[in-house]
């Protein structure tokens, strides 16, 4: 066990981080199953920036690589397309 006040402090620091960024990676990863799952081209493309922008908000905050948050955006976008090319 830790015997200084600041890494006792850094313990509990770290989990609430750990608990949080948990939290929203789950979150986006909710977001991006439900829009695979859309087939409607105009839903797509409103959902398109919202999941987007999740997606790059966990790429600022170190949550994910933003390499793959790229990817992510990239495999989106090509999704989104694809929708509007059969319609």
């Amino acid at each position: 066990m830790a015997n200084h006040k600041s890494s006792l402090k850094r313990i509990r620091s770290s989990e609430t981080k750990r608990v949080n960024n948990r939290y929203k990676a789950k979150t986006v990863r909710n977001a991006v199953k439900s829009f695979r799952d859309l087939n409607d081209s105009a839903a797509a493309e409103k959902d398109l920036s919202k999941v987007s922008s999740m997606v790059d908000k966990l790429a600022k905050k170190n949550v994910i690589h933003k390499n793959k948050a790229s990817n992510l955006k990239s495999k989106l976008a090509r999704k989104t397309n694809a929708l509007k090319k059969t319609v």
